[in-house]
């Protein structure tokens, strides 16, 4: 990989030798010192967590929902001045917590969360290849399949968190708002609480298989690169291509294979009478792009010389 000026890490790069290295007993002690596991995954959750990045992307998160009441009541004399009752669900975002949330669902998933994912997934290698401390982890006992499914699986985590964490927040700020009246659709059709809240959770979990091809493309892309913005960047710019793509009429039936085309079936299950057909193909499909890419990460990791 080529040389770059490393950025001075939130978290010290030593930090992660601490967990493979321990101090060797003394001569004639007598005693048996038992080293502990090397590189652990609570070591990865502690230096992940400890960065500012990870901060800043969970503070805008939780920023959003309150910017979002804010622009409602920022521009409340202005739609009331024209009159008429709206049916648009930007309009229905201010009739209680249920609706709020699904707008805030709704905003963030077609790009914060598709950034969110790239980042805690395509950051971690590339960032300690950019501090070159990626080649002190390697020198620890271990395989570098460990070494990377524990930056992989906080990663993923993560992004799970952010997931659950999004429309939760929405239904607290949205009822302290607005009241927690159950969710209504611009039909005028409404969904009780123990309707909504099981779907809520379906339709998050579903958004979160989709994100996993964003998330196994970052992967992939920081085994290549030493630079995270390369492996970040890269990764949003194969979502928006492929989203572009996605509109074109002449590249049916094969645009139905893209990761980003269900994307959008998560809407499904909030309906009065939820159709589960376009959700199960599109996490399908997501899953067969995560589960390639992330067999081409380790490929990739496995053979590159990463000490170059």
């Amino acid at each position: 990989m080529s040389e770059t000026r490393p950025e001075s890490p939130d978290v010290s790069p030593g930090d992660a030798l601490l967990d493979v290295i321990e101090p060797a007993p003394t001569a004639g002690s007598g005693e048996i010192h038992q080293v502990r596991d090397p590189l652990s995954w609570r070591s990865e959750l502690r230096r992940q967590w400890g960065r500012r990045r990870t901060i800043w992307a969970f503070g805008l998160l939780l920023a959003l929902p309150l910017v979002l009441v804010g622009s409602f009541a920022f521009g409340q004399r202005s739609s009331n001045s024209r009159g008429g009752a709206s049916t648009r669900i930007f309009d229905l975002a201010q009739s209680g917590a249920a609706n709020f949330s699904l707008v805030l669902v709704f905003l963030a998933s077609e790009l914060l969360l598709v950034l969110l994912a790239a980042l805690f997934c395509g950051d971690a290698v590339p960032s300690e290849a950019s501090w070159s401390s990626l080649r002190y982890l390697l020198i620890a006992p271990v395989q570098r399949a460990r070494l990377l499914t524990s930056k992989l699986a906080i990663g993923i985590a993560s992004t799970l968190v952010a997931t659950v964490l999004l429309p939760a927040w929405g239904l607290l700020v949205g009822g302290v708002a607005y009241g927690w009246d159950p969710l209504t659709n611009p039909l005028g059709e409404n969904l009780s609480w123990s309707q909504f809240l099981p779907r809520l959770a379906l339709a998050m979990a579903y958004i979160f298989v989709t994100l996993l091809p964003i998330a196994a493309i970052a992967f992939w892309l920081g085994t290549r690169s030493d630079a995270p913005l390369a492996a970040v960047g890269g990764a949003v710019l194969v979502s928006i291509l492929l989203n572009i793509l996605d509109q074109l009429d002449a590249l049916d039936p094969y645009r139905n294979a893209f990761p980003g085309h269900y994307s959008r079936a998560w809407q499904d299950a909030l309906a009065v009478s939820p159709d589960y057909t376009d959700m199960v193909h599109g996490a399908l499909w997501a899953l067969v792009w995560a589960v390639a890419f992330t067999m081409l990460a380790y490929r990739r990791f496995r053979r590159s010389d990463i000490l170059s």
